[in-house]
């Protein structure tokens, strides 16, 4: 049986410094005390970023050529005038124990983090940052690059309409694990608060899209930094739709018994896999009924870059009939407690709704995982 996975409680930092007995807590998320100074409570907004210079300068070098090759020149022009300090923490060795530095806890929950923060970057500098994860991803509305952009909007809102410290925009990472090249093994790594985006390439192809994780509190559509964002909308809605088209018999094969406040393969939860899968299988429903589960899968599949996006979706297409998928809670996907998940033979997909931590309501959790090409498949 699986376990229960525990909800995190929103006062858990004070408790473990009062606490002896939750001192191992502290350390497991903490891990070095004091917030090193990069940390702000500024905000960088990647939205207000201008890319045309960047934009320009690759466009002119690379040409017809691929699109790696474009990706390679916008994160060689990021490199141009950085300082000495700045570099040696945005270009670090190729190593899969730094790739696993991700955590959706905000710096004051997480603070092992690699990479440079938005705040440390230039206005023009921040245009580069906003190119490199324009060309890297996805290009649908919510999706990709612009889901990127609302959840970094979403930490501002927190900054500004909460008393909690930690949530700026300005506190999110990027580095470049490995060279960026046309050969080798690299990767390029984003994240912060309800955020992991970390795509592995080797010798010019992307090997690994996953772990990718998605957040955003509040839930609710919100105004910040000069647009309307509701950036996880549409995962919840096509869960909603691919639950709600079960008949009364597979709904009772899909339920799970337990209750499930967190998922199950989230940060530093590597290979916590079930060792069977539960649910209904896809193979077992009708096509309209397998159209929704892949509807639902496009919501994490179709956030990095078209080309790869379609590659991984013919394979997890091919693996659809044994795929299956589970749920606990309600149907709707809004409510504290409600939760789902697609379990392929390489599909991964997770969401959990959870109570709100700083606001009022509920907001998700999510991840995307591979089984067979989390990390470019290094291990």
């Amino acid at each position: 049986m699986e376990p229960v996975t525990p909800r995190l409680k929103r006062n858990w930092i004070v408790a473990a410094v009062v606490v002896a007995a939750s001192a191992t807590v502290l350390f497991a998320f903490q891990r070095g005390g004091a917030l090193p100074s990069y940390y702000t409570n500024r905000s960088a907004p990647l939205g207000a970023a201008d890319t045309a210079a960047a934009d320009r300068a690759c466009q002119a070098a690379a040409g017809a050529a691929s699109d790696m090759t474009r990706l390679v020149c916008l994160t060689g022009a990021l490199t141009q005038d950085l300082s000495p300090e700045l570099i040696a923490r945005l270009q670090l060795p190729y190593s899969v124990a730094d790739a696993r530095r991700w955590s959706n806890f905000p710096p004051m929950g997480y603070r092992n983090r690699v990479g440079v923060t938005m705040a440390e970057f230039t206005p023009a500098q921040l245009g580069v940052v906003k190119a490199i994860m324009k060309e890297a991803t996805g290009i649908a509305e919510s999706e990709g690059y612009d889901e990127i952009e609302q959840i970094l909007n979403a930490d501002d809102f927190l900054k500004n309409n909460t008393s909690d410290s930690g949530f700026a925009s300005g506190n999110f990472h990027i580095a470049f694990l490995g060279t960026p090249a046309a050969t080798g093994t690299w990767q390029l790594y984003f994240g912060g608060h309800h955020l992991a985006f970390g795509s592995t390439y080797k010798d010019g192809v992307l090997v690994g899209a996953t772990p990718s994780f998605r957040g955003v509190e509040p839930f609710t559509p919100f105004r910040e930094n000069g647009r309307d964002n509701a950036p996880m909308v549409q995962e919840q809605a096509a869960f909603a739709a691919m639950l709600g088209s079960l008949s009364g018999d597979e709904r009772t094969t899909a339920r799970l018994s337990q209750t499930y406040t967190d998922l199950i393969v989230g940060p530093q939860k590597d290979n916590a896999f079930p060792s069977s899968r539960a649910g209904v299988r896809v193979g077992d429903l009708s096509q309209d009924q397998q159209d929704l589960v892949v509807r639902a899968i496009e919501t994490y599949v179709r956030d990095i870059d078209p080309p790869d996006a379609e590659a991984i979706l013919v394979k997890y297409r091919t693996e659809l009939a044994e795929t299956y998928v589970a749920y606990a809670g309600t149907q709707a996907m809004n409510a504290e407690n409600d939760y789902v998940r697609i379990d392929g033979p390489s599909v991964w997909i997770e969401l959990s709704m959870q109570p709100g931590r700083s606001l009022p309501g509920v907001h998700p959790h999510s991840v995307w995982r591979d089984k067979k090409t989390d990390y470019g498949g290094n291990r």
